[in-house]
């Protein structure tokens, strides 16, 4: 794995677009569907470590149960391979919302 000296990239406006959204990450049998409860949950990458996080575009919105159960806060007996589904399935959602707010732009796009 690559050793990363770079400062994660922090944008208060990336994460602070969560609230009020829907869940991404869905988990079944856990997720609560309230976006009252919606907050940014960062997904492991090569800039976070013990007490960092990653960067504040790599996670997904999600709902209080959910950002528990993909924290490890909450046990949850995942099939191999399944928790980075939703991690990998969630985190396109919530990229491509962000896109879509405008809070990221993709040079050439028609958003």
């Amino acid at each position: 794995m690559m050793n990363v000296k770079t400062p994660a990239i922090r944008s208060k406006k990336l994460t602070q677009a969560a609230r009020g959204q829907e869940c991404t990450l869905e988990i079944l049998g856990v997720c609560c569907f309230n976006p009252d409860t919606v907050v940014f949950a960062h997904f492991p990458s090569a800039t976070h470590g013990m007490a960092y996080k990653s960067d504040d575009f790599w996670g997904a919105d999600a709902c209080v149960n959910c950002h528990d159960v993909i924290d490890g806060r909450v046990k949850y007996a995942f099939e191999p391979g399944e928790r980075e589904e939703y991690m990998l399935r969630a985190l396109h959602l919530t990229l491509a919302r962000r896109i879509r707010l405008g809070l990221i732009q993709v040079k050439g796009s028609a958003q």
